[in-house]
């Protein structure tokens, strides 16, 4: 069990964010909540991923996580309390998966800063500041095995459900700039969510054929760079909505899409499937910049 901290907020985040070498952006397809605490190959890769980014010497400022979980109705969120708790939003799981907790610290002056310097795509109006939600599963459980010291200070963004997915690319686009300022993006949800098709009796590298095209019609998107054409997916024809029967996996995608910058190719990790019906296909934007 990984139990609560007393964590102090670094000293220059209580003013402002500095200017810094550009973080990359990631994209993380999560899966299913157990994977923080089974030894899987996608917890090894998060793993990984963050003793790659401490080795190259990436030190974000500020984590920026948009998750899958955190859904609102017309307007945008950010989390901006200064020990934001920890979330288990799911049910009929090991105990053990309740005892997990991510003591990371808020950011509460840089939460009024962003709400103030973002704006909606839809009105232009600011960015509301939220002190009740936390960190979600779809925060927490990627964080945890990528950096398990808890040290950085994260920040969540919701995301306004009902909006058309191309409103939610174009915030992803305000984002980009905070990359300079030593913020790490992070999307987290999944390429193909369909938990009611899930079979828990397939390997990793079997899916239903509708999983591997639309799974296979993101990545020729990455391949190309054609970035903005990720807000089409529901044009894309009927495996769009088999693979998301509701989009709140795949919006996490477009803020990080989004925030990618110009001549920035990805690279892939986790190309591969779980339960038949989730692609954890992730992906890295500008690691080596």
């Amino acid at each position: 069990m990984n139990s609560i901290s007393n964590t102090v907020l670094p000293e220059h985040l209580l003013q402002q964010l500095k200017p810094s070498p550009r973080m990359p952006v990631m994209f993380i397809g999560h899966g299913s909540p157990m994977n923080v605490i089974e030894d899987t190959h996608w917890r090894q890769s998060w793993k990984a991923m963050g003793q790659e980014l401490s080795a190259k010497g990436i030190a974000p400022q500020l984590i920026l996580c948009v998750s899958a979980h955190w859904l609102s109705e017309s307007d945008w969120s950010l989390t901006g309390m200064a020990q934001p708790r920890t979330i288990h939003d799911f049910g009929g799981f090991p105990q053990e998966l309740f005892d997990q907790r991510y003591p990371a610290p808020g950011a509460p002056e840089v939460a009024k800063q962003l709400a103030a310097q973002l704006h909606s795509p839809l009105d232009n109006s600011a960015l509301l500041v939220d002190h009740d939600w936390g960190f979600d599963h779809g925060t927490w459980s990627v964080l945890l095995p990528m950096f398990p010291e808890a040290k950085i200070p994260v920040m969540q963004l919701s995301m306004p459900y009902g909006l058309a997915p191309e409103k939610h690319f174009e915030m992803g686009r305000q984002l980009r700039a905070l990359r300079d300022k030593g913020v790490l993006i992070v999307g987290s949800g999944n390429v193909v969510h369909n938990l009611r098709a899930m079979r828990r009796d397939v390997a990793d590298n079997q899916a239903f054929d509708w999983t591997i095209q639309f799974d296979n019609e993101v990545q020729q998107r990455f391949d190309s760079g054609n970035l903005a054409d990720l807000s089409t997916f529901l044009d894309w024809g009927p495996q769009a909505r088999l693979a998301h029967p509701t989009h709140d996996h795949y919006l996490p995608l477009l803020y990080a899409a989004g925030a990618v910058q110009d001549g920035e190719a990805p690279r892939i990790f986790n190309a591969a499937y779980q339960y038949g019906a989730l692609s954890m296909r992730s992906a890295i934007w500008g690691l080596n910049a």
